[in-house]
């Protein structure tokens, strides 16, 4: 019965070890890919959804924002 218990402890740990891996949550992913999505809609005329990847390297995380862009839209300005 110990052992039984020793090992679901293990497994609860590792469980709680691999979450703490995440960079995001899901809330906070839904909130990046929706400020990410505001962002790109000033700057580009988009077509479907942006698409978030978030890498967890040895230097740091690597985050890429995907999207299909119509057409940029350029600011000019008044002189």
């Amino acid at each position: 019965m110990k052992s039984g218990m020793k090992s679901e402890a293990k497994q609860r740990l590792a469980r709680m070890l691999d979450a703490d891996k995440e960079p995001l949550n899901e809330e906070s992913r839904r909130a990046a890919e929706e400020d990410f999505r505001r962002v790109a809609e000033e700057y580009f005329e988009t077509a479907g959804p942006i698409e978030l990847t978030i890498e967890q390297g040895k230097k740091g995380t690597l985050v890429s924002v995907r999207f299909l862009a119509r057409r940029v839209k350029n600011f000019t300005t008044l002189k």
